[in-house]
């Protein structure tokens, strides 16, 4: 590992040590957010650019530094900002803090992943080669994975930033509508329509979101099928 890298892996590391030492992890916890509500919510009306701006830059450095914490973070969003300015913030602040951590972890560790793990993401490499950019979109749009191992996993891919970068806000951001408008609902804690509404969303999304691509896989081979047919044709001729 040249001295560019081994630099970058002791920032990242540096980064991550202090957030764990300075008790970060406890303070994005959902119910420290949450008891902190009132008070955020608060300064948020008296300086509604700057804490919009901090809440967008933490986000952008938990997900790009793989930092627990997101999902506690677009919860509170919703309770703190509200449904569209917390979905705008989150959408963009996640998928920024993906690319990041996607292009940290091609510069620092692809050569030493690909050697340890090359056989347990054979897969991975063999579905973007065959479905491109779709597979992303793909296990994006169901959260079956984790968000950093998937960060981590299309490194080792010749998918461009770019691409990773459109195709991830675009396959998140149903999800991420899901959980910010959650988090509207349970920054007040009562029993109400939307709470409940909001549970089921979280519950049915999966589900929903997995038929939604079986659909979509569906269309994409009839479309093969219907292009491969009058070559086969011809061949048969």
């Amino acid at each position: 590992m040249n001295k560019a890298r081994l630099g970058a892996l002791a920032l990242v590391l540096g980064f991550a040590i202090a957030f764990f030492a300075l008790g970060l992890h406890h303070e994005l916890a959902f119910d420290r957010l949450i008891a902190r509500g009132g008070a955020l919510v608060a300064y948020r009306t008296r300086h509604p650019a700057g804490t919009a701006a901090a809440y967008f830059i933490a986000y952008v450095a938990v997900t790009a530094l793989s930092l627990p914490g997101a999902a506690a973070m677009t919860l509170a969003g919703g309770a703190v900002f509200g449904f569209l300015p917390a979905l705008l913030l989150v959408s963009f602040a996640s998928s920024i803090g993906a690319t990041l951590a996607f292009m940290l972890a091609r510069f620092i560790a692809h050569d030493w992943v690909q050697r340890r793990f090359a056989n347990r993401l054979s897969g991975v490499r063999a579905g973007v080669e065959r479905d491109g950019a779709f597979y992303l979109f793909a296990i994006r749009l169901v959260p079956v994975f984790p968000f950093w191992l998937v960060n981590l996993a299309m490194a080792l891919t010749p998918l461009p930033p770019r691409t990773f970068y459109w195709v991830s806000q675009l396959g998140m951001l149903p999800g991420t509508a899901v959980f910010v408008y959650a988090g509207t609902q349970l920054g007040a804690w009562r029993l109400s329509p939307g709470l409940l509404l909001a549970f089921a969303l979280l519950g049915v999304f999966p589900i929903v979101a997995r038929r939604a691509l079986d659909g979509l896989k569906a269309r994409r081979i009839g479309r093969r099928w219907a292009t491969a047919k009058p070559d086969r044709a011809d061949q048969s001729g």
